[in-house]
């Protein structure tokens, strides 16, 4: 499994990676292999906001549906709209084109309560 060490991680297991005030969001390598083959993706529209903690949206795999949880707050500014007609995605490529949101952060200062590459690892083994 693949733990990309510029990544923050969430214990709900999802990814971010900030650029400037804006932070990308997927799931980790870890949930989609857990999840199997995912089947349909639920995102949310732009200019919603999200909220850390909260679900902005579904995944459904042959196993299970789950929540997307938010690891940050603040206005989704992009939906990755293809990967949700073609949700494998997701399984094929989690950290690249695999990602589901891109947010304007709210607060910055939330990035500090994710795991880095490391902690996640330990976490998850």
């Amino acid at each position: 499994m693949e733990f990309p060490a510029e990544l923050k991680y969430a214990s709900t297991d999802e990814w971010v990676r900030v650029e400037g005030d804006v932070a990308t969001v997927g799931i980790t390598d870890y949930a989609q292999h857990e999840l199997g083959e995912v089947v349909y993706l639920e995102l949310p529209a732009v200019g919603n906001n999200v909220k850390k903690g909260a679900a902005f949206g579904v995944v459904e795999s042959v196993k299970a549906v789950s929540d997307l949880n938010s690891p940050v707050s603040g206005q989704v500014i992009e939906s990755n709209l293809p990967l949700a007609d073609e949700p494998g995605g997701i399984n094929e490529s989690p950290y690249e084109n695999g990602w589901l949101i891109k947010v304007r952060l709210a607060d910055d200062a939330e990035i500090n309560d994710l795991m880095d590459a490391e902690t996640y690892k330990s976490y998850r083994s």
